[in-house]
């Protein structure tokens, strides 16, 4: 199937590449289907493009690469959507927010995606714990 991105222009993807929000992603509720990108030249970002909206796509990227010890505590309500049976099965992303120049760019580490990559079942998790920030600075200050 044929699709419009925002950045690569029209690209061709297969069926079973798309991720599934059953409640879409908080502020786009009624955007429900999307497709992860790889970002070329970069392996560290993806685009998770929407394939109902050519103009929404978020810039992704694991939150393992800002944080090594990165630990969340998934909800049972986020587990039972998203039918996961183990961890094994899930990926994580931070959604990067650039706004300008680069070096004032944050990654949101408080409210993950959570992908069950064996169903392609996804979600936004807002997290409980106030040990992770919407805005962390994605560059380190000198």
């Amino acid at each position: 199937m044929n699709i419009k991105t925002k950045f690569l222009g029209e690209i061709n993807i297969e069926e079973n590449d798309i991720i599934h929000f059953k409640n879409g992603i908080p502020g786009l509720k009624s955007l429900k289907r999307y497709v992860m990108m790889p970002l070329e030249g970069n392996p560290m970002v993806s685009y998770l493009q929407s394939i109902e909206e050519e103009n929404v796509c978020f810039i992704v990227m694991s939150p393992f690469i800002i944080k090594e010890d990165y630990d969340i505590e998934i909800s049972e309500d986020t587990v039972k959507e998203l039918d996961i049976c183990n961890l094994e099965e899930i990926t994580l992303y931070a959604v990067i927010n650039i706004q300008g120049d680069i070096k004032d760019a944050t990654v949101n580490l408080k409210a993950p995606i959570i992908i069950n990559t064996r169903n392609k079942k996804a979600a936004q998790e807002l997290l409980e714990s106030d040990k992770y920030l919407i805005k962390h600075r994605l560059v380190k200050e000198d």
